[in-house]
Parts: structure tokens; sequence; C-alpha cells
């Protein structure tokens, strides 16, 4: 079959112009995963060997469903040989070979986000820190921020910008715990999940002969969702591609919606400058939704500013405008989402999997659970505790993660007590502190100094001698079976499985069930012979190969059978890429959508936009927005304006007009707020007002302003950026904006009738 019979005409241009840089502006639903499947085959085809195509993606699934397809087109042998996988397994896979230029073992851990965390605690205690001002999710993010954009703990410690910034938001010792955290991490020889992005920079800058094979071997660089690249990755890619300038990427900027984790919207806009000579594809027609929905999405996002205009059309039936559902309360909104959903599956003989609630925040998903239950709805939650978060299955994992690198101190203190042996808090804590002073990890520790210099107990050193022989005696396995017969061993001889089956209570006969399925997923991944190495000829899979992609996984790799047919409760940042036939988005509401942190930053109010329209372009056949016109914050009942993008849309596309009083209620203009609620008792405000710098609080001997008297020149501060320096001022207001260069931020744009400022030092 010619594949390429299957393309549109500009589709099949992309596809069979492969000689040269390539831009491929995809809007929603345009066909991009096929594209850049055929492409791979058909560069395939044209004799050029697998192991030098390089096909970037960010999911697993992606990647995996990408080279099925590409599979059956030009064979499974060939497509198995294919560099395809996410940035972070690619990287991984990169830094295994090249580990001891870096001074890791080849065999190093992956610390999920769990494992970042508990170390930076463990570093928090050990500096002696508040760990309430210094909270390890916070000081986590600072890290993982620094890491994306290529700044080591020594670095990070040196810069005046950086630790001013700490001092400012009242942690100055970040700098400390990053130098701790990278410390620790080298001596347990494990790496995060920034780090394989770190490190592979800094294995191509360090060591050039590394950067040159790599750049010589991948001849063909094809990166999926570009506008979804940080500073790190892109930077990787530019390198690879240097050489040669045989680089494809896909992407849509009006869906780039992760700068929250580094992602940055720069790359895909300034794709032209990086690669001269390039040539530029737009997929513009959408074959997933309705004309409605899409001219919807059109009208929207036409109003950001910093965008590859494009204009998406459907030939799709017109389809059903968009509903929208007005409430008085949170509560009556849910009611009315679930309402809408029962008579929906009632009249369109729709399947649950074929409906998706979606909400800017995870707090929003209590009520619709509970509207969900009343109406007898099956309903799943994505992004809840995943199957690998299971206290017992991160047990059972701790082993097989110890058995494969003995000095992964967090692998080493979760399985020690798992079951309970007798080593307490106390014990452990001596340990580590031995560890500490000897630069060593806990086993290594153990193993070579005398119990009374460690300040152990006789009984208790006898319990810790037994444990790592066990550990000694299954890592000699490790080689010589493959990883289910030895995770098989570790359940077994660990004594875990029988501590489970020593009380027949419900919740040891659930964590069964959940050992049980870790075994069975491990005997799955070893009967699949794709998962075997394509550069080794023994086909025999480890226990560290396994232990590599569950490292990598994503909840939406997590999926079970049951969980199929049932209607999917879940953030707007986490359907990008879905698809569903009916959608709901709800709380479009000021304050919440947008979020309140964006409203006075015209780029972070892009991006909400830009959520917005990656809400829009899930659905199918119709979408139905709801928002309620009250509440609870902080336990006060507020008032709401609906979402200033709901204006936005033409209202053409709406059921009915939605401006001005209608029977689904009353949409104002952007002065305008919903009055207090005749009959309620609880006190209500008005939220998202304009805030004058006036009212606000700032530094000591700062001086009161009003944003309407900014000058270029001036010192402000903001209540969310910190201290910064006013470059210009555009416009009048309302409209008016501020150009602000603020410290450890950047240039931020932000709109003077929500900017939340304070004058500290007028322009001379």
């Amino acid at each position: 079959m010619n594949f390429l019979d299957e393309l549109s005409e500009v589709q099949r241009e992309a596809v069979i112009n492969y000689q040269q840089p390539s831009l491929i502006i995809a809007g929603a639903g345009s066909g991009k995963t096929r594209v850049l499947t055929y492409r791979i085959a058909y560069l395939l085809q044209q004799d050029v060997r697998p192991q030098h195509v390089l096909a970037l993606t960010f999911t697993n699934k992606a990647a995996r469903e990408m080279k099925e397809r590409i599979g059956a087109l030009v064979g499974a042998d060939v497509a198995r040989r294919l560099w395809m996988g996410t940035f972070h397994a690619i990287f991984a896979r990169i830094l295994r070979s090249e580990a001891e230029r870096l001074g890791y073992p080849q065999s190093f851990t992956i610390y999920d986000a769990g494992d970042s965390r508990n170390l930076v605690k463990a570093c928090i205690k050990e500096l002696s820190l508040d760990e309430k001002m210094y909270k390890p999710g916070s000081v986590s993010g600072r890290i993982s921020v620094a890491k994306n954009n290529l700044i080591r703990a020594r670095e990070y410690a040196g810069n005046m910008q950086i630790t001013a910034t700490d001092a400012a938001s009242r942690m100055p010792r970040i700098g400390d715990i990053y130098m701790l955290y990278e410390r620790k991490c080298k001596l347990a020889g494990a790496m995060d999940f920034d780090d394989l992005l770190l490190n592979t920079n800094v294995l191509f800058r360090d060591f050039p002969e590394a950067l040159a094979h790599y750049s010589s071997l991948f001849r063909y660089i094809l990166v999926d969702e570009y506008q979804d690249t940080n500073y790190a990755q892109y930077l990787i890619v530019k390198k690879l591609a240097q050489p040669h300038h045989n680089i494809c990427v896909v992407g849509d900027d009006a869906q780039s919606i992760y700068a929250f984790r580094g992602a940055r919207i720069e790359n895909i806009l300034n794709f032209r400058n990086d690669y001269p000579g390039y040539r530029e594809y737009r997929l513009e027609e959408n074959y997933r939704s309705t004309q409605t929905i899409v001219n919807a999405a059109n009208s929207l996002i036409e109003k950001n500013s910093r965008q590859l205009r494009k204009k998406c059309f459907s030939r799709a039936e017109t389809g059903e405008p968009i509903n929208v559902l007005s409430a008085f309360t949170e509560q009556e909104e849910s009611f009315m989402v679930a309402s809408s959903i029962f008579d929906t599956v009632y009249h369109k003989q729709t399947s649950y999997n074929e409906i998706a609630i979606l909400y800017r925040t995870n707090a929003q998903s209590r009520l619709f659970e509970e509207a969900m239950r009343k109406r007898n709805l099956p309903y799943k939650i994505y992004g809840g505790m995943s199957f690998y978060q299971r206290a017992e299955v991160k047990d059972l994992l701790a082993y097989l993660r110890l058995i494969v690198n003995p000095n992964d101190d967090e692998a080493f203190q979760r399985a020690v007590q798992a079951p309970s042996r007798g080593i307490g808090t106390t014990s452990l804590e001596h340990l580590q502190a031995a560890a500490a002073a000897e630069g060593k990890s806990m086993y290594e520790t153990f193993l070579s100094l005398p119990p009374a210099t460690i300040g152990l107990r006789t009984q208790i050193s006898q319990k810790l001698q037994a444990f790592c022989a066990l550990i000694a005696e299954l890592s000699s396995l490790q080689f010589a079976v493959d990883a289910h017969e030895l995770a098989t061993e570790v359940a077994r001889r660990s004594g875990y499985i029988a501590e489970l089956k020593e009380t027949n209570s419900m919740e040891n006969i659930t964590r069964l069930e959940y050992v049980e399925e870790l075994l069975n997923s491990i005997k799955g991944f070893c009967d699949n012979p794709d998962n075997a190495s394509p550069d080794e000829e023994n086909r025999l899979i480890t226990v560290r190969q396994y232990l590599e992609n569950v490292s990598l996984l994503t909840d939406m790799d997590n999926e079970k059978e049951e969980d199929r047919n049932k209607i999917t409760l879940m953030t707007v940042h986490s359907a990008k890429g879905l698809e569903f036939s009916y959608v709901y988005i709800t709380g479009m509401e000021e304050a919440l959508f947008p979020s309140g942190l964006s409203v006075d930053s015209i780029e972070a109010l892009e991006e909400e936009r830009r959520l917005f329209y990656v809400a829009l372009t899930r659905a199918k056949r119709r979408v139905t927005i709801s928002f309620s016109k009250t509440r609870y914050r902080w336990g006060e009942t507020v008032s709401n304006r609906p979402s200033r993008f709901l204006r936005e849309i033409d209202e053409s596309y709406f059921n009915e007009p939605v401006f001005g009083e209608t029977a689904t209620g009353r949409l104002p203009d952007e002065k305008g707020a919903f009055t207090r609620i005749p009959g309620r008792k609880t006190p209500v405000r008005t939220v998202l007002k304009p805030v004058h710098a006036a009212a606000l609080r700032g530094t000591a001997g700062a001086t009161p302003g009003d944003p309407l008297g900014l000058a270029a020149g001036m010192l402000i501060e903001h209540d969310r950026f910190g201290k910064g320096k006013v470059a210009a001022v555009e416009g009048v207001m309302p409209g008016a904006k501020a150009i602000v260069d603020f410290d450890g931020y950047g240039r931020k744009t932000l709109l003077l009738q929500y900017a939340r400022i304070k004058i500290i030092k007028p322009s001379k």
C-alpha cells in the first residue's frame, strides 16, 4: 500500500521533503502524528538506516504508538532499531553508555519526584534548617528550574541575582541544600529526571568527541511537540543537529501550555532564526472537531499577540453550538454538569469514555466526584495516585533498585524496613551520619566500619548483616535470570509476602493484590521481545532494563483495562494530546480560569488563553462550558465574574446569547461584577478588582504609588516577581501596560489594571 496516497497535499509535502530543516505547524486535530510517522517510514524506504534516525517525543505512549505504526509499514524489526522514545528515555540510554565519563556507574538509579523530594527533605534536616520555611516541594521545584536552565549547584550558589531572589523569598540557603543534594545524588550513583537533561548537556559540552559521535550517528532528527521543549532539551537538539541541519520539528505554538515546568514558546517561534533555509508546512485542517468548535477556538486564540498565525478549518459538520451552564454555587455547577452528562449518555447513546470533565486545578475534582457518585456515573480521575506510588509497589521496587545499585541510599532506607526487621529510625540515623562522615553510601559504610564505630548495638548489627547478605546474594543473580524471576525471588526471600499473609485483613489482601499485579506487569514486560535492547545479543530482559522503563513511565502509561469505559476527570494540562466526543470545561471564572496569578502579566495571560484553546480543541462533537457565580475561598463565599475568555469567543458559536440577561445567567462587561445574592447570610466579596499599588505593602522605605504614575527607570516591587526596574510604559488605562526587568525572573509585561506593584524609587 502506498501510504502517501492517504495524505493531503500539504501533509505529503511535509513527509517527502526531508533533506532540509522543516518546521511543521500542526493545528489541533490536524494529523501531526500521522505526518511524523509517515515521514519516518518514508525515510526508511529511502534506504536510511534506522539507527541513524532519532525521534523524540514527550510520552512513552506516543513513542510506542508511532513505532507500532512504522513497524506495520516497514517491518517491526526495522522499526525497533530506531532511536525513538521520550527525551528522558533516549538521554538515559546515552548516559548509560557514557556514564563513566561523568563519574557515574552504568547502573545509576533514576530518582522519581518522590525520591527527589525525600532526599531534599533529608538535606534540609542535615543542614538543621526549618522545614516549615524550607518546604521540600518548593525547594525541589527551585532546584528543578535551575537544572532545566543548566545551572549546577556551584553556579547557583555563586550567582548573586539568584541568591538575592532566594533571600527575598526567605530561603537564603537553597544554594547550600542544592550543593548537598547534588553531592548525595553523586554519592548514591543516582540521577533525578532533570539530571538526565542536565548531564547530557554536560556530556556534550565537556566531551566533544561524544557529541561528534552522536551527531554523526543521528543524521535525521525529528521532534514532536516542539513547543513544549525547555532550554536544556532545546540545546541538546540544536547541538546534535548542528553538523547537518536535517531536523524536523512538529508542534503548535497555540498549544504551548507548560511554561510552569520550563517549556519555552520561543523555541518554536525562533526556529526560522536557528535554521536558515528551513521549509515551513502548515497543517490547518482539523480532522477531529466540528466547524463550530474549530471556529470558536480560532476566534479565541487570535487574541494572542505572540503566535505563528494560522487559520484552522474543518470540513466536518457544523455541529452543535457551545452550551453554557451558569450556576449560583459550585455545588449546583457540579450537579448541572452531572445531569447534562446523564442526559447526553441517554440521548446520544454514547460511551462513558467519550466524555471528559476538565478543570483548571486538581482541587476542583471533589465536587464532581460527589456528583458522579450521586448519579451512579462511572468515572476515573486522571492524575490520582499512580500504581507505582503505592507503598507496597515502591517497597519491592526499592529492593530491585538496591540490587542493581547498592549505593542507592533512598532505596536502602526503604527496603531495610520492608518488611519490619526491628531496625529503627535512630539506628538508621547513626548509619546515615557515619556514611556522610566517610563520604560513602550507607551500604558501603556498614560493610567497611565496625558496628561500634557507627554506634550500632550488636542485635541491630546482626540484622543489618543479614539484610546486606541477602542483597548481595540477589545481586549476583541480576544477569543470570530475567527481571520477573528475580522480582519473584525478592518478594519471597525478603519475607514481604509472608508478612502480608500473616494477617488476613482487607488492607493486607489489597496490598497482596498490588504485589501480584506488580509481578504480573514485570512478567508482561519480560515476555515482550520489543523490550530487549537492540544493541545486545543477549535477549535476556534484566531487572535493570525493567527499572529504567518503570522510572520513565507517566500516568498515561499506567491506564488499566477496567478504567477504559469511564468518564474522565482531569486538569486541562493533563488533557493535552487527548480527545473526547463531549467535553465539559468547568470553573470558567475570573481568578480561576484564567488563574489569578496570571492576570497581571501579558505572557502569563496568553498562556492561560492557550490553555483554554487546548481545552476547547479536545472536543470532537460538543463543548459545554460551566461557571459558578459564587465559590468558597478559604471558608468564605465570594462572588465571581465569568471568565474574560467567554467574551473573547464570537457569541454566534454559543447555543444562545450569553451577554445580557438570558435564561442561563448574565455575563457582565469587564468592569461589571455580580452583586450579593439575596437571602445569603454569608459575607460575599467581589474578587479580582483592579488593585492599585498604594493599597499594597512592600519593602521598608518604599513609597506607595499609583500605577498610572509609573515611568521608565522607576524601581518597583511586585508581590510575585519581587523587585524590578521599569523599562517602558505603554498605552492608556484600562489597557496600559508596563515592561519591567525583574531580578531573577527576566523581563515581564504587566497589565497595570491588575498589577500588584509598589514604587520603591522614582526615576530621576
